[in-house]
């Protein structure tokens, strides 16, 4: 099967051709453009000069959230053009579990933390054991306070491997909290769209239609707006 992965949750930006489990090809930008700008002009590039073309993708896999809202929108969307272009089935995945694919490089049995920063004192977060070669879930994808996070990681006895973009953050507080801790190697810390490809493996696929973000949290606006109802009530 021959995946195309797009990740736009954080700052960078990914594309990913893969076949069966196989990474053919992987572009990345962290340039400081906008997602809307450069996402599907490096899927367009990525599949040209893999000397493929668009009717032969059998899937296209983008991370779904959480994440950043506009990122997220950004990935999600430019996924159902394409999936509606090729008339071909996409799915969309947890940015979390896909980062937990980076854990391989952790070893059997590690326990996968990966963290993005969600701001107002919390951080998007779920926890993965790595088990036959593959992230296997153990809690859900959640938006949760870094005590509490600090807390569980210490209660597990054991080394966590950290991953995502607010790894380097988790890791400091571990530090300072004596907790156990491993942050992933530069190359490995940040989201990609190969660890979304591999996620997507074995996911039951949709139509176009069926892709939707998946917010763990209100946008700052939504928040901001209700905040506003409720004050004038």
């Amino acid at each position: 099967m021959l995946i195309l992965a797009l990740e736009s949750s954080a700052k960078a930006a990914s594309a990913a051709l893969c076949r069966d489990g196989a990474l053919l090809a992987q572009t990345v930008q962290c340039s400081g453009l906008t997602h809307s700008r450069t996402l599907l002009p490096m899927a367009e590039d990525l599949i040209k000069n893999a000397g493929a073309a668009l009717s032969e993708i059998d899937l296209f896999a983008v991370a779904h959230g959480p994440g950043s809202f506009t990122g997220v929108r950004i990935g999600v969307s430019t996924a159902k053009g394409l999936a509606w272009a090729a008339q071909k089935p996409a799915v969309g995945v947890s940015t979390l579990e896909a980062m937990a694919w980076h854990g391989l490089a952790a070893g059997e049995r590690a326990l996968i933390c990966p963290v993005m920063d969600a701001r107002r004192g919390q951080v998007y977060n779920a926890l993965f054991e790595l088990r036959g070669a593959r992230p296997e879930r153990l809690t859900a994808d959640r938006a949760i306070s870094m005590e509490n996070l600090l807390s569980e990681l210490a209660a597990a006895k054991k080394s966590a491997f950290l991953v995502g973009d607010g790894a380097a953050l988790c890791y400091n507080a571990c530090l300072e909290r004596g907790v156990p801790a491993m942050l992933a190697p530069e190359n490995l810390a940040q989201q990609s769209a190969w660890g979304v490809a591999m996620a997507a493996r074995g996911k039951a696929p949709g139509t176009a239609d069926d892709l939707q973000p998946v917010y763990l949290r209100l946008s700052q606006a939504e928040r901001e707006r209700q905040a506003r109802l409720a004050r004038e009530s």
